[in-house]
C-alpha cells in the first residue's frame, strides 16, 4: 500500500514539472536538448503559441517564455534549433500586398515550416527548394500573388538579418498592380 501511496505522488510530482515548464514556455536549451528533433516534432511544440505581430524579430527568449509571436519568431528559432540538429535550413521571405511572410525551408524533407501550418495535423509544407516555388506556395495559401522573395540568415546575438540571394520580383504580380 505505501509503495502505491509513493508512485501515486512520484507521478502527480512529475505531471506538475511538465505543466509548469509547459506553461512557462520553452527556452533554447531545451529545444536543443530534444531527442531525434524532426521539424514536425519542433513544430508541435508551437501549436499553442499564439499569434501576435512584432515589427522586427523578438528575442528568442521572449518569444518561447511569452509563448506569442510571429511567422519571423518562428522561423529563425526553427532554423536555428534545426541547424544545430543536422538539418540544411534556408529563411524564405515573401512579400505579398500588405503582407511579407517568413518561412524556414528545410533542404533533407524538402518542406518548409510555416508559423501558419504548426497546428495542421503535418505542420510541413512539401515544396521543392526552389525560392520562387516556395513564394508561389506560400502566396497561395494567403491568396494572394507574390511581388518579391529573398532568402537571408539571421543573427540572433546582433538580432541582424543579411540578405543571401538578390531578390527576385514578380513581374507578372508586378505589371498587375
Amino acid at each position: 500500500m505505501r509503495f502505491s501511496t509513493i508512485k501515486k505522488f512520484s507521478v502527480l510530482l512529475l505531471s506538475l514539472f511538465f505543466f509548469a515548464a509547459s506553461s512557462r514556455g520553452l527556452s533554447m536549451k531545451e529545444l536543443n536538448e530534444i531527442p531525434d528533433l524532426t521539424p514536425e516534432k519542433f513544430a508541435r511544440y508551437f501549436a499553442d503559441f499564439e499569434y501576435q505581430f512584432h515589427a522586427e524579430v523578438q528575442d528568442e527568449a521572449d518569444f518561447l517564455s511569452s509563448q506569442s509571436g510571429d511567422c519571423d519568431d518562428y522561423a529563425t528559432v526553427a532554423a536555428e534549433i534545426l541547424k544545430k540538429n543536422g538539418y540544411t535550413t534556408q529563411l524564405i521571405a515573401v512579400r505579398m500586398k500588405g503582407e511579407t511572410h517568413v518561412v524556414c525551408y528545410i533542404n533533407e524533407t524538402k518542406s518548409y515550416l510555416d508559423y501558419n501550418a504548426r497546428k495542421e495535423a503535418n505542420p510541413t509544407v512539401s515544396c521543392e527548394n526552389s525560392i520562387t516555388e516556395i513564394a508561389i506556395r506560400v502566396a497561395r495559401s494567403f491568396d494572394r500573388a507574390w511581388i518579391a522573395t529573398y532568402e537571408f540568415t539571421y543573427n540572433p546575438i546582433e538580432r541582424v538579418k543579411r540578405l543571401v540571394q538578390r531578390i527576385i520580383t514578380n513581374h507578372s504580380a508586378e505589371n498587375a498592380s
